[in-house]
Protein backbone atom coordinates (compact mmCIF):
# COMPACT_ATOMS: atom_id res chain seq x y z
CA UNK A 1 0.00 0.00 0.00
CA UNK A 2 2.80 2.48 1.01
CA UNK A 3 3.99 1.44 -2.40
CA UNK A 4 1.07 2.54 -4.08
CA UNK A 5 0.20 5.99 -2.52
CA UNK A 6 2.84 7.85 -4.46
CA UNK A 7 2.06 6.95 -7.58
CA UNK A 8 -1.63 7.35 -7.12
CA UNK A 9 -0.76 10.87 -5.35
CA UNK A 10 1.26 11.65 -8.92
CA UNK A 11 -1.43 10.36 -11.04
CA UNK A 12 -4.32 12.30 -9.25
CA UNK A 13 -2.19 15.47 -9.57
CA UNK A 14 -1.64 14.99 -13.65
CA UNK A 15 -4.92 14.48 -13.42
CA UNK A 16 -5.70 17.52 -11.50
CA UNK A 17 -3.75 19.71 -14.30
CA UNK A 18 -4.87 18.16 -17.14
CA UNK A 19 -8.51 18.86 -16.28
CA UNK A 20 -7.88 22.54 -15.02
CA UNK A 21 -5.44 23.18 -18.17
CA UNK A 22 -8.57 22.12 -20.34
CA UNK A 23 -10.29 24.82 -18.53
CA UNK A 24 -8.42 27.61 -19.86
CA UNK A 25 -7.49 26.26 -23.47
CA UNK A 26 -11.18 25.73 -24.04
CA UNK A 27 -12.43 28.46 -22.55
CA UNK A 28 -12.01 30.74 -25.00
CA UNK A 29 -14.41 28.15 -27.84
CA UNK A 30 -17.05 28.47 -24.35
CA UNK A 31 -17.06 31.89 -24.70
CA UNK A 32 -17.63 32.72 -27.99
CA UNK A 33 -20.63 30.22 -28.10
CA UNK A 34 -22.25 31.83 -25.47
CA UNK A 35 -21.54 35.52 -26.98
CA UNK A 36 -23.30 34.56 -30.15
CA UNK A 37 -26.15 32.68 -28.37
CA UNK A 38 -26.27 35.77 -26.04
CA UNK A 39 -26.00 34.40 -22.73
CA UNK A 40 -24.13 34.62 -19.96
CA UNK A 41 -21.33 31.97 -18.68
CA UNK A 42 -21.28 31.12 -14.97
CA UNK A 43 -18.27 29.62 -13.46
CA UNK A 44 -20.50 25.75 -13.37
CA UNK A 45 -21.75 26.38 -16.97
CA UNK A 46 -18.02 27.29 -18.28
CA UNK A 47 -16.38 24.04 -16.86
CA UNK A 48 -19.23 21.83 -17.70
CA UNK A 49 -18.86 23.42 -21.45
CA UNK A 50 -14.45 23.10 -21.95
CA UNK A 51 -15.27 19.74 -20.82
CA UNK A 52 -17.65 17.96 -23.11
CA UNK A 53 -16.95 20.15 -26.47
CA UNK A 54 -16.47 18.17 -29.47
CA UNK A 55 -13.27 19.52 -30.96
CA UNK A 56 -11.22 20.82 -27.71
CA UNK A 57 -7.97 22.41 -28.05
CA UNK A 58 -7.43 19.87 -24.99
CA UNK A 59 -9.77 16.82 -24.70
CA UNK A 60 -10.40 16.15 -20.86
CA UNK A 61 -9.25 12.55 -19.97
CA UNK A 62 -12.61 10.98 -19.56
CA UNK A 63 -13.54 12.34 -22.98
CA UNK A 64 -10.18 10.40 -24.25
CA UNK A 65 -11.43 7.07 -22.24
CA UNK A 66 -14.87 6.99 -23.70
CA UNK A 67 -12.76 7.34 -27.29
CA UNK A 68 -10.42 4.42 -26.36
CA UNK A 69 -13.47 2.53 -25.13
CA UNK A 70 -15.21 3.17 -28.32
CA UNK A 71 -12.70 1.92 -30.60
CA UNK A 72 -11.76 -1.09 -28.58
CA UNK A 73 -13.87 -2.70 -26.01
CA UNK A 74 -16.89 -1.52 -27.95
CA UNK A 75 -15.56 -2.77 -30.89
CA UNK A 76 -14.71 -5.65 -29.38
CA UNK A 77 -18.65 -6.48 -28.65
CA UNK A 78 -19.64 -6.08 -31.96
CA UNK A 79 -17.15 -8.41 -33.24
CA UNK A 80 -15.25 -5.61 -35.25
CA UNK A 81 -12.31 -5.62 -33.00
CA UNK A 82 -10.00 -4.93 -36.37
CA UNK A 83 -12.28 -3.00 -38.70
CA UNK A 84 -10.42 -0.08 -39.87
CA UNK A 85 -12.19 1.88 -37.36
CA UNK A 86 -10.93 0.05 -34.14
CA UNK A 87 -7.97 1.41 -32.18
CA UNK A 88 -6.90 -2.45 -32.09
CA UNK A 89 -6.16 -2.50 -35.61
CA UNK A 90 -4.35 0.68 -36.01
CA UNK A 91 -2.48 -1.00 -33.05
CA UNK A 92 -1.69 -3.79 -34.79
CA UNK A 93 -0.36 -2.48 -38.07
CA UNK A 94 2.48 0.01 -35.68
CA UNK A 95 3.15 -3.24 -33.79
CA UNK A 96 3.90 -4.96 -36.34
CA UNK A 97 6.64 -2.23 -37.99
CA UNK A 98 7.92 -1.75 -34.05
CA UNK A 99 8.41 -5.40 -33.82
CA UNK A 100 10.37 -5.56 -37.09
CA UNK A 101 12.47 -2.53 -36.74
CA UNK A 102 13.31 -3.58 -33.54
CA UNK A 103 14.35 -6.88 -34.46
CA UNK A 104 16.30 -5.07 -37.41
CA UNK A 105 18.02 -2.97 -34.50
CA UNK A 106 18.59 -4.99 -31.96
CA UNK A 107 21.15 -7.44 -33.96
CA UNK A 108 22.48 -4.37 -36.17
CA UNK A 109 23.04 -3.32 -32.41
CA UNK A 110 24.78 -6.12 -31.11
CA UNK A 111 26.37 -6.72 -34.14
CA UNK A 112 28.28 -3.33 -33.96
CA UNK A 113 28.35 -3.86 -30.55
CA UNK A 114 30.62 -7.02 -30.75
CA UNK A 115 32.98 -5.52 -33.68
CA UNK A 116 33.73 -2.19 -31.89
CA UNK A 117 34.75 -4.00 -28.59
CA UNK A 118 36.84 -6.74 -30.32
CA UNK A 119 38.38 -4.25 -33.25
CA UNK A 120 39.97 -0.93 -31.81
CA UNK A 121 39.66 0.55 -35.46
CA UNK A 122 36.28 0.15 -35.50
CA UNK A 123 35.79 1.74 -32.41
CA UNK A 124 37.61 5.06 -33.37
CA UNK A 125 35.78 5.21 -36.54
CA UNK A 126 32.51 3.93 -36.00
CA UNK A 127 31.51 4.92 -32.47
CA UNK A 128 32.01 8.32 -33.32
CA UNK A 129 29.67 7.93 -36.51
CA UNK A 130 27.36 6.01 -34.29
CA UNK A 131 27.00 8.71 -31.88
CA UNK A 132 26.77 11.51 -34.70
CA UNK A 133 23.64 9.54 -36.12
CA UNK A 134 21.65 10.10 -33.38
CA UNK A 135 22.10 13.90 -33.78
CA UNK A 136 20.07 13.69 -37.00
CA UNK A 137 16.58 14.80 -36.33
CA UNK A 138 14.03 11.50 -37.67
CA UNK A 139 11.38 13.78 -39.00
CA UNK A 140 14.01 14.93 -41.12
CA UNK A 141 15.38 12.07 -42.39
CA UNK A 142 12.37 9.52 -42.69
CA UNK A 143 11.26 10.93 -46.03
CA UNK A 144 14.12 10.30 -47.54
CA UNK A 145 14.48 6.63 -46.24
CA UNK A 146 10.60 6.17 -47.61
CA UNK A 147 11.45 7.83 -50.84
CA UNK A 148 14.76 5.64 -51.57
CA UNK A 149 12.96 2.70 -50.52
CA UNK A 150 9.96 3.20 -52.53
CA UNK A 151 12.43 3.63 -55.41
CA UNK A 152 13.53 0.31 -54.65
CA UNK A 153 9.99 -1.05 -54.35
CA UNK A 154 10.54 -2.22 -50.84
CA UNK A 155 7.29 -2.99 -49.32
CA UNK A 156 6.10 -0.34 -46.63
CA UNK A 157 6.35 -2.79 -44.05
CA UNK A 158 10.36 -3.10 -44.34
CA UNK A 159 10.21 0.60 -44.83
CA UNK A 160 8.61 1.44 -41.23
CA UNK A 161 10.99 -0.93 -39.74
CA UNK A 162 14.36 0.30 -41.17
CA UNK A 163 13.06 4.10 -39.87
CA UNK A 164 12.50 2.18 -36.50
CA UNK A 165 15.85 0.23 -36.43
CA UNK A 166 17.37 3.92 -36.95
CA UNK A 167 15.67 4.89 -33.49
CA UNK A 168 16.11 1.07 -31.61
CA UNK A 169 19.83 0.54 -32.85
CA UNK A 170 21.59 3.30 -30.33
CA UNK A 171 20.67 2.15 -27.22
CA UNK A 172 21.27 -1.42 -27.42
CA UNK A 173 24.95 -0.56 -29.21
CA UNK A 174 25.72 1.63 -26.20
CA UNK A 175 24.27 -0.69 -23.56
CA UNK A 176 26.41 -3.75 -25.18
CA UNK A 177 29.63 -2.12 -25.55
CA UNK A 178 29.07 -1.14 -21.91
CA UNK A 179 27.88 -4.76 -20.76
CA UNK A 180 30.65 -6.93 -22.87
CA UNK A 181 33.14 -4.25 -21.47
CA UNK A 182 31.66 -4.74 -17.83
CA UNK A 183 34.41 -7.99 -16.89
CA UNK A 184 37.09 -6.43 -14.62
CA UNK A 185 40.87 -6.90 -15.25
CA UNK A 186 40.98 -10.01 -12.88
CA UNK A 187 38.74 -11.76 -14.71
CA UNK A 188 40.49 -11.07 -18.18
CA UNK A 189 43.17 -11.77 -16.57
CA UNK A 190 42.11 -15.14 -15.06
CA UNK A 191 40.72 -15.78 -18.61
CA UNK A 192 44.31 -15.59 -20.01
CA UNK A 193 45.57 -17.87 -17.27
CA UNK A 194 43.37 -20.63 -18.73
CA UNK A 195 44.84 -19.61 -22.24
CA UNK A 196 40.90 -19.26 -23.42
CA UNK A 197 41.15 -18.05 -26.70
CA UNK A 198 38.88 -14.64 -27.79
CA UNK A 199 36.05 -16.68 -28.95
CA UNK A 200 35.84 -18.50 -25.66
CA UNK A 201 36.11 -15.48 -23.58
CA UNK A 202 33.28 -13.79 -25.11
CA UNK A 203 31.07 -16.59 -25.12
CA UNK A 204 32.00 -17.55 -21.13
CA UNK A 205 32.59 -14.34 -20.05
CA UNK A 206 31.85 -11.08 -21.80
CA UNK A 207 28.29 -11.74 -23.31
CA UNK A 208 26.98 -13.36 -19.90
CA UNK A 209 28.27 -10.33 -18.46
CA UNK A 210 26.56 -8.42 -20.68
CA UNK A 211 23.07 -9.71 -19.91
CA UNK A 212 21.88 -6.94 -17.70
CA UNK A 213 23.04 -4.32 -20.06
CA UNK A 214 21.09 -5.57 -22.72
CA UNK A 215 18.34 -6.39 -21.31
CA UNK A 216 18.22 -2.31 -20.04
CA UNK A 217 19.48 -1.17 -23.53
CA UNK A 218 16.52 -3.49 -25.23
CA UNK A 219 13.77 -1.33 -22.99
CA UNK A 220 14.47 1.65 -24.08
CA UNK A 221 15.01 0.21 -27.60
CA UNK A 222 11.40 -1.21 -27.91
CA UNK A 223 10.33 2.39 -27.05
CA UNK A 224 12.23 3.82 -29.32
CA UNK A 225 11.16 1.52 -32.23
CA UNK A 226 7.62 2.57 -31.32
CA UNK A 227 8.23 6.26 -31.68
CA UNK A 228 10.42 5.32 -35.41
CA UNK A 229 7.17 3.25 -36.22
CA UNK A 230 4.77 5.97 -35.52
CA UNK A 231 6.89 8.61 -37.68
CA UNK A 232 7.15 6.49 -40.24
CA UNK A 233 3.60 5.95 -40.42
CA UNK A 234 3.27 10.07 -40.50
CA UNK A 235 5.69 10.31 -43.34
CA UNK A 236 4.27 7.58 -45.26
CA UNK A 237 0.89 8.90 -45.15
CA UNK A 238 -0.95 5.88 -45.34
CA UNK A 239 -4.48 4.80 -43.50
CA UNK A 240 -2.91 2.45 -40.94
CA UNK A 241 -1.32 2.72 -37.83
CA UNK A 242 -1.20 4.96 -34.83
CA UNK A 243 0.85 7.49 -36.42
CA UNK A 244 -1.48 7.60 -39.62
CA UNK A 245 -4.90 7.86 -37.43
CA UNK A 246 -3.16 11.14 -35.80
CA UNK A 247 -2.55 12.42 -38.80
CA UNK A 248 -6.31 12.08 -39.85
CA UNK A 249 -7.27 13.55 -36.92
CA UNK A 250 -5.27 16.54 -37.29
CA UNK A 251 -6.32 16.92 -40.46
CA UNK A 252 -10.02 17.19 -39.47
CA UNK A 253 -9.60 18.81 -36.12
CA UNK A 254 -10.60 15.66 -34.00
CA UNK A 255 -8.26 16.06 -31.34
CA UNK A 256 -9.61 13.55 -29.14
CA UNK A 257 -9.09 10.71 -31.79
CA UNK A 258 -5.60 12.28 -31.57
CA UNK A 259 -5.14 11.92 -28.18
CA UNK A 260 -6.94 8.38 -28.21
CA UNK A 261 -4.45 7.38 -30.14
CA UNK A 262 -1.16 9.14 -28.22
CA UNK A 263 -2.48 7.32 -25.26
CA UNK A 264 -2.70 4.40 -26.88
CA UNK A 265 0.58 4.51 -28.31
CA UNK A 266 1.83 5.12 -24.64
CA UNK A 267 -0.21 2.14 -23.47
CA UNK A 268 1.33 -0.44 -26.07
CA UNK A 269 5.01 1.11 -25.51
CA UNK A 270 4.09 0.18 -21.15
CA UNK A 271 3.26 -3.30 -22.26
CA UNK A 272 6.30 -3.61 -24.74
CA UNK A 273 8.61 -2.74 -21.92
CA UNK A 274 6.98 -4.84 -19.14
CA UNK A 275 7.46 -7.49 -21.72
CA UNK A 276 11.00 -6.88 -21.68
CA UNK A 277 11.33 -6.79 -18.27
CA UNK A 278 9.57 -10.39 -17.90
CA UNK A 279 11.95 -11.80 -20.14
CA UNK A 280 14.98 -10.07 -18.17
CA UNK A 281 13.62 -11.74 -14.73
CA UNK A 282 13.25 -14.67 -16.68
CA UNK A 283 16.64 -15.16 -17.71
CA UNK A 284 18.69 -13.66 -15.27
CA UNK A 285 17.25 -15.70 -12.66
CA UNK A 286 18.04 -18.58 -14.63
CA UNK A 287 21.75 -17.70 -15.30
CA UNK A 288 21.97 -17.24 -11.26
CA UNK A 289 21.72 -13.12 -11.52
CA UNK A 290 19.73 -10.93 -9.85
CA UNK A 291 16.82 -9.57 -11.89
Amino acid sequence: MRNILPVLTVVLAIFAIWYAAAIGLNKAWAYDKAERAGIELNASDLVADTWSQDKPRLPVPHQVAAELWKTTGAMVQRGRAFSKRSLLWHGWITLSSTLLGFVFGTGLGILLAVGIVHSRAMDMSVMPWVIASQTVPILAIAPMIVVVLASMQVDDLIAKGVISMYLSFFPVVVGMVKGLRSPSTMQMDQMKTWNASRTQTFWKLRLPSSTPYLFASLKVGIAASLIGAVVAELSLSQDGGLGARMLVGSYYGQTIQIWSALIGAAILAALLVMTIGVMQRMTLTRMGMTA
